[in-house]
């Protein structure tokens, strides 16, 4: 059985960062992605502190955590980095998906030593041609749009969202940005890193523009593996949700990931 989770909270530049912490044997913070909250991710939390001592927390504007002026890329690595400073872990393992996935990379290569490795789920992937291009913006404004609806019936609840459509597309377009530069930063980080990726990240649809999407995302990893072969791989057949519908999978490949000997095995 794993350990009752507590809740606290983090305070810093204005915002009130909801975490919570449960579980047993080595230190892992689970960092969410966008429009993700910690109730979305409560079936892999659960599995993850069978073994390991599981931090996990709501980004700004998310679940639990209060609204903010601004929803940026490094406004949300702030959110990681207070959240890590207010942990008395030593090198957790640091494990992210999609933008959760980027502010991870991130942040190891901004506090270098400070974790055990890195496990990155369908994230902080360094794709040869932009993921998000102008001819792209029709269809994620309207996916923005329809998000709008999606997610009303959550607010109030531990899976609220407060963004509104702008912000998501916006937020995007950062990530988009940063992600230009990302392979830079893999070159910086010393410690292990394994990848968690869907073979249908844009969806299952026939169509040329979904295929193009698809390819250009494995793309991405073999053009990381190529240029940092030590870092390994996985895929799921899986779309970007996978971190909802294939909690065990992904939290048996998390347990299976080889990190330094001084970390316990699952």
């Amino acid at each position: 059985m794993t350990t009752k989770a507590s809740q606290f909270e983090v305070h810093h530049n204005g915002v009130t960062i909801s975490v919570s912490r449960g579980g047993r044997g080595r230190p892992l913070v689970l960092c969410p992605g966008l429009l993700t909250t910690q109730a979305d991710l409560h079936e892999l939390t659960d599995l993850l502190r069978r073994d390991y001592d599981v931090t996990t927390f709501d980004l700004r504007g998310h679940g639990l955590s209060t609204p903010a002026d601004e929803y940026t890329f490094e406004a949300f690595l702030s959110d990681l980095d207070a959240v890590m400073t207010a942990l008395e872990h030593r090198s957790p393992l640091l494990v992210g998906h999609s933008l959760g996935a980027d502010l991870a990379v991130h942040y190891a290569a901004e506090h270098p030593g400070t974790v055990a490795g890195l496990v990155l789920v369908d994230g902080a992937n360094p794709t040869p041609e932009p993921f998000l291009t102008d001819a792209d913006l029709p269809d994620f404004q309207a996916m923005a749009e329809g998000l709008r609806h999606e997610l009303e019936p959550v607010k109030g609840t531990p899976r609220q969202v407060l963004l509104n459509p702008h912000d998501f597309l916006d937020v995007n377009l950062q990530v988009e940005a940063v992600r230009s530069g990302i392979l830079d930063l893999y070159q910086t980080i010393d410690q292990p890193i394994h990848l968690i990726m869907s073979t249908s990240m844009a969806g299952t649809s026939d169509d040329a523009r979904t295929r193009w999407r698809n390819q250009n995302w494995r793309a991405g990893i073999e053009r990381l593996v190529r240029e940092r072969p030590h870092v390994t791989t996985s895929w799921l057949d899986a779309d970007h949700r996978l971190v909802l519908t294939h909690a065990p999978e992904i939290a048996r490949l998390i347990c299976d990931t080889q990190m330094p000997r001084t970390l316990d095995r699952c």
